[in-house]
Parts: structure tokens; sequence; C-alpha cells
């Protein structure tokens, strides 16, 4: 056995399902002082140097996913090695079992939560994905997953392929407003439904959730994404949602109103960016439902995997 994995997200008195905040939060950026090799500087800031950072994913969580996406959108694989963990989460946490061996090649360990405790021997919370390792001291630069995505298009910009999208519009206040109301009632309320632990937080979490997704689904009703007819960061914070919904989050976590599909604009939406390059070819549906329905045995004691639903209807 590797290292225990440690405590869960929080539950409140009323039963509402609370996501723990994130541990580790410096930054790869251009703004660094440090020199190439070195540390963070005083404001935790890492310099920024092709080859020397690696992305620790899982191909099962959404948040991971985003990363994932946004680093082969903006070209930058030769630039940030990348680590995907294996999709069953147990009591050891993530695990680098897919490796040969079940070390990672690059980190030399096991379990994620070895670098997590190299960095902060008090360390408590849950492991969690994405998380960028330097590669150079073994430590975790950071797990701040709203903000690795956002710093791969500001702060490797010099590595961006040649064509890349530009993800953050020059005036981002539309968008980072999406990206909050997204965050609170889709991205997180579909945990918010699974996990609670009250009738009524369970309800609370339900309707928000659909209450957004019908404001989406009139927003998308003339548009091909979401600022219009530019692709950009929220909608791929958006896309790993709800690329599992009618997969997991429908049944598993009883967000069970609609379907995706039974909500027009929103699935020709998905669909419509399933079918662009680098997005549907990150989805592996099979690693997303083994993780959902295996690692969360409370909510599925049995651990039964269901068959469907059938993924060629993403390109049909």
């Amino acid at each position: 056995m590797g290292p225990a994995q440690f405590a869960t997200d929080a539950v409140a008195s009323s039963g509402e399902f609370k996501r723990q905040g994130n541990r580790f939060t410096d930054r790869v950026s251009r703004e660094s002082t440090s020199a190439p090799g070195e540390g963070p500087d005083e404001q935790g800031r890492w310099p920024v140097e092709p080859g020397r950072y690696r992305l620790v994913v899982s191909l099962a969580c959404p948040w991971a996913h985003r990363a994932f996406i946004v680093r082969r959108l903006l070209g930058l694989e030769d630039a940030i090695s990348l680590a995907i963990v294996d999709p069953i989460r147990d009591e050891s946490g993530w695990r680098f079992t897919l490796d040969p061996g079940g070390v990672d090649p690059v980190l030399g360990v096991r379990f994620l939560s070895e670098l997590y405790l190299a960095t902060d021997p008090q360390y408590e919370g849950r492991v969690t994905v994405p998380a960028i390792v330097d590669t150079v001291s073994g430590l975790v630069v950071s797990n701040d997953y709203p903000q690795i995505t956002l710093d791969l298009s500001t702060e490797w910009v010099d590595f961006h392929a040649d064509g890349a999208p530009e993800l953050i519009p020059a005036d981002r206040a539309e968008m980072d407003q999406l990206i909050e109301e997204i965050f609170t009632d889709v991205n997180n309320g579909v945990y918010r439904c699974g996990f609670a632990r009250s009738q009524e937080a369970y309800e609370a979490a339900y309707d928000a959730l659909f209450a957004r997704l019908d404001v989406l689904e009139e927003r998308l009703a003339d548009r091909d994404y979401l600022l219009g007819e530019q692709l950009s960061e929220v909608d791929i914070r958006l896309f790993t949602t709800l690329v599992r919904f009618d997969a997991v989050y429908h049944g598993h976590f009883k967000c069970n109103r609609n379907k995706l599909t039974e909500l027009p604009n929103l699935w020709a939406y998905a669909r419509r960016l399933y079918q662009l390059p680098n997005f549907g070819e990150t989805v592996d549906f099979d690693q997303i439902k083994r993780h959902y329905y295996l690692t969360h045995t409370e909510i599925n004691p049995n651990g039964l995997v269901p068959l469907g639903p059938d993924p060629s209807a993403w390109i049909r």
C-alpha cells in the first residue's frame, strides 16, 4: 500500500457539499524574478522554462480534463510534459499505475500524494488533479485548477504553436462572470447534487443546476460558443462537465430532470465542441465511468459500471 488518502471535502451541517480550497497556489509566470533552474521568487512565481514542469492529470476528472485540452489547443506538448494517473482513486489516492512498474518515469513516484507531502509534510487535505509539478525539485507548484488553464494561455504565450487560439478575450468581464456562474451552478453544482447529505441541500443544488442549464440553453440558441463566434476558456470549462453529464451525472449524481441529449441547443453545442480537434480525442468514457462508479463507493456500493450511453451519438 502507498500513502493513505487524505481527508475528503467537507459536508456542512445542512448536508451541503463544500469543496476544499486549493493548497498549492504558486504560479509559473513570465514576471518571475527567479533565474532558470531556481525555485519561486518571493511572490510565489516560478520561472517559465520549457521542459521543466510536468502536468499531472486524470482523464476521468473534469477539472484536469480542462488543462489537458488547453495544453493541446495551445500546442504546449513539447513545453510541458504530461503524466496521466489511473482513473481509480482508492484509499491510496491518485496512482501512476498506467506507467510501467507503476512509477511515473519522470517524477519517480508511485502516488501523487508523495509529491504533495514532499511539498508540505503537514498536508492533510485531499490530493487533487490537475497539478503542476517542478521536475527539478519534485515539488508541487500548483493544484489551483482555475488558474492553471488561464496561465497556460497568458504565461506560456512565447511557446504557443502558430495559429493557437486566443482563449482569453481582451475584455474578460463577460467571460469571468460566466465562469463564476457556471462553476457555482454547473461544474460544482453536479457535485453538490451528488454529494449532498440532506434532501434540502440536494434539491437546492438540483434547482440551481437546471436553472443555469436553462439559461445556457437559451443563450446558445443563436450562437456557436458562449461568447459568440469565438471559442474561449469558458467553453472548455463547460464542455468537460457536459461531456460527463449523461454518462455519470444524470444517474450517479441524481441530476435527472433532463439528459443533455434532451436539451437541444446544449447538446448541439457539446457535440460541436466534441468534434473539434483536441476535444473528442481527449475524452475517455471508459475511464470516466470507471472512476465515478468505482471510486464513489458510498454512492454505488455494488461497484457496477453502466454500459451506456452509446458514445457514437457524439459523432453522428
